[in-house]
C-alpha cells in the first residue's frame, strides 16, 4: 500500500512534514525492539581435567626438564623471550612488523571492520539529491499545435531531494550488524592465530640452523681427528707396521666425514632462506651468524586446563563463528515478515530559472510502502533449514578445535618430556661412545686391535652424536610446538569487542600501500 501527494499550492514543505515522520519514527522505535531468530548462547566445552596428563610434573622420571612454578603459570605478550636468546627475539620483532601473510590477514581484519560499518548504515534513512535543468521542444505536428500551427518549447528546473527509510521492525538490520561484528571478531581471531603459527615457524627454524651448526662443529671436529688418525696409519705403514687395507680405510673414514660435513650446509642454507621470507627480506640479503646450540629448552608455564580454551585464538575463532551463523538464522527469519518503507521528496521546480527559489516553486510528497511475500515456493523455509545447518556445523568445528587444542598440548608435553628423558640417556651414550673409541685408540697403538676395530668406534661416536643432536633440536622445536599449543602469549581477552571493531580504522590503515 502506497500514500502519496504533491502539493505545489499549499504553503507546506519538508519542514511541515517532520512532526509526521518523527511521530511515525517514535511508534516505529517502539516496534523495532522485536528482534526475530534465535537468542545467541556460547556452547559449553566438555569438562577439563584437573592438571594436564603428559605434564612433566605428573612423572616422577621425567628426565632434565620441568615446568616453569605457579607464579609463572601462564605464557604472556612476547613469548619467545622465554628462551633469553638475543638473536631470536631481534627476529621475531622484525616478523610482526614485515612479514607478508600477517600482513594479509591484517588486511582482511580491516576489511571486516569496514563491513560493519557498511550494515550500520542501513539504520538510517538515505537521502539524495539529483538537480536537473531540461530543455524540450515539441513537434508541431501533434495534437493542439497542428491546430493552432504553433510548436511548444521551454525549460524545467528541478532540485529534488529524496529521502528513503526501511524501519528495523524485525531485527534484520541489527542482526546484520551482529553478524557484521561477530565476522569481525573472527577475522581478528585469525590474526593472531596467523601470527602465532609465523612466530612458532620462525622460532622452530631458528633453532634448526642452530642445531644444524652443532652438527657442522661434529663434522668437522671429526674431519681433523680422522685427518689426524690417516696420518698416523700411513706413518705405521710406512714403517711395515701396518698395512694398505688399514690405510684405505682412515681414508674411506675421512672422505665420508669431509663429505658428511659438505652436506650440512644444505638443510642450514635452506632454513635461512625460510626465516628470511618470514620476516620479509630478500633470501640473497640476509644471513645468520653461525653459532652453535648447546643449551636445552626453558620451563615453560603451561597453566590449567581449563585456561586453554581462553588461550587459544582458534577456539576463539570457531566460537564467533557460532555466534556469527546464529545472526544468519536470526536474519533468514526477518524474511517472514513485511517490509516497511518510509519514502518523502520535496524540493523547488518551475519553467523559468528566475523563478526557480521561489517560494511557490515548492513541491512535496510523503508515502510509505508496506510489502509482504505471498508465495516463494519454500525459499524461506528452505534458506533457514541452510543457516541452521550452517549453524550445527559450526558448532561441530567448535568441538573438534577444542578437542585438538587438548589433544596438540597433551601430544606436545608428552614428547618434550620423553625428549628430555632421551636426551639424557643419549648423552650417557655418547660419553660411552667416546670412552670405547680412546680404548680402541690406545690398544691399536700399542699393537693390539687392527685399525678396524678403531674406525668401528670412530663410526659409532659419530652416528650416536649425530643422534644427540638431533634429540636436542627435536626437544627444542617441540618446546616451542607446546608454545604454540598454548596459545602463545595470547588471551582471549585482547579479543576486540563488537563496540571496538565497529569503530572507524585509523587513517595509517586505510591508505593505499605503494
Amino acid at each position: 500500500m502506497t500514500i502519496f501527494g504533491r502539493k505545489p499550492a499549499r504553503r507546506m514543505g519538508l519542514q511541515a512534514m517532520l512532526p509526521a515522520l518523527m511521530l511515525t519514527a517514535i511508534l516505529l522505535g517502539t516496534l523495532s525492539g522485536c528482534v526475530v531468530g534465535p537468542k545467541y548462547h556460547a556452547p559449553a566445552p566438555p569438562p577439563p581435567a584437573p592438571v594436564y596428563k603428559e605434564s612433566p610434573a605428573q612423572f616422577t622420571d621425567n628426565g632434565n626438564w620441568t615446568v616453569a612454578q605457579p607464579s609463572d603459570a601462564k605464557l604472556r605478550g612476547k613469548w619467545w623471550e622465554i628462551f633469553n636468546d638475543p638473536e631470536l627475539s631481534a627476529l621475531e620483532e622484525q616478523l610482526d612488523i614485515n612479514n607478508q601473510n600477517i600482513k594479509q590477514y591484517f588486511e582482511n581484519f580491516m576489511e571486516a571492520r569496514a563491513i560493519v560499518r557498511e550494515a550500520r548504515s542501513q539504520y538510517f534513512p538515505t537521502l539524495s539529491g539529483a538537480p536537473a535543468v531540461s530543455h524540450s521542444r515539441t513537434s508541431a505536428n501533434l495534437g493542439a499545435n497542428v491546430a493552432n500551427g504553433s510548436k511548444q518549447q521551454g525549460s524545467l528546473y528541478t532540485l529534488p531531494l529524496e529521502a528513503s527509510w526501511e524501519p528495523d521492525l524485525w531485527g534484520k538490520v541489527r542482526n546484520t550488524v551482529r553478524e557484521a561484528q561477530y565476522s569481525a571478531q573472527v577475522s581478528a581471531a585469525d590474526l593472531e592465530n596467523e601470527r602465532l603459527t609465523e612466530q612458532a615457524s620462525l622460532a622452530e627454524y631458528f633453532f634448526e640452523i642452530r642445531g644444524q651448526d652443532m652438527l657442522q662443529k661434529i663434522y668437522n671436529d671429526t674431519v681433523i681427528a680422522d685427518q689426524k688418525q690417516l696420518e698416523l696409519t700411513q706413518s705405521l705403514y710406512e714403517l711395515g707396521i701396518e698395512n694398505q687395507i688399514a690405510v684405505v680405510q682412515s681414508q674411506l673414514a675421512l672422505q665420508s666425514a669431509q663429505a658428511g660435513a659438505t652436506n650440512v650446509g644444505v638443510a642450514r642454507a635452506q632454513y635461512e632462506h625460510a626465516i628470511a621470507m618470514l620476516i620479509g627480506k630478500v633470501a640473497s640479503d640476509f644471513s645468520i651468524p653461525v653459532k652453535p646450540m648447546t643449551t636445552a629448552p626453558p620451563p615453560i608455564p603451561i597453566g590449567l586446563p581449563s585456561e586453554l580454551l581462553e588461550r587459544r585464538p582458534d577456539v576463539a575463532a570457531a566460537e564467533r563463528t557460532m555466534a556469527e551463523a546464529n545472526a544468519e538464522i536470526g536474519i533468514a527469519y526477518a524474511a517472514y515478515y513485511p517490509n516497511l518503507t518510509l519514502s518523502a521528496t520535496g524540493g523547488l521546480e518551475s519553467t523559468s530559472l528566475a523563478h526557480w527559489f521561489s517560494w511557490p516553486s515548492r513541491f512535496w510528497s510523503v508515502g510509505a510502502t508496506l510489502s509482504e511475500t505471498l508465495f516463494d515456493a519454500g525459499l524461506r523455509r528452505a534458506t533457514v533449514q541452510q543457516y541452521v545447518a550452517v549453524y550445527n556445523g559450526d558448532l561441530a568445528n567448535y568441538r573438534q578445535t577444542v578437542l585438538t587444542a587438548f589433544q596438540q598440548v597433551e601430544d606436545a608435553l608428552a614428547e618434550v618430556r620423553i625428549l628430555s628423558k632421551e636426551v639424557e640417556q643419549e648423552e650417557a651414550v655418547v660419553k660411552s661412545a667416546q670412552t670405547y673409541l680412546q680404548l680402541e685408540e690406545v690398544r691399536y697403538q700399542t699393537g693390539i686391535d687392527p685399525y678396524i676395530d678403531v674406525l668401528i668406534a670412530q663410526t659409532t661416536v659419530l652416528s650416536d652424536m649425530q643422534t644427540l643432536n638431533g634429540l636436542q633440536v627435536q626437544e627444542m622445536t617441540s618446546a616451542v610446538a607446546l608454545v604454540e599449543a598454548l596459545g602463545g602469549g595470547w588471551d582471549r581477552s585482547q579479543l576486540p569487542s563488537p563496540k571496538q571493531v565497529t569503530q572507524p580504522a585509523a587513517k595509517s590503515d586505510t591508505t593505499i600501500q605503494q
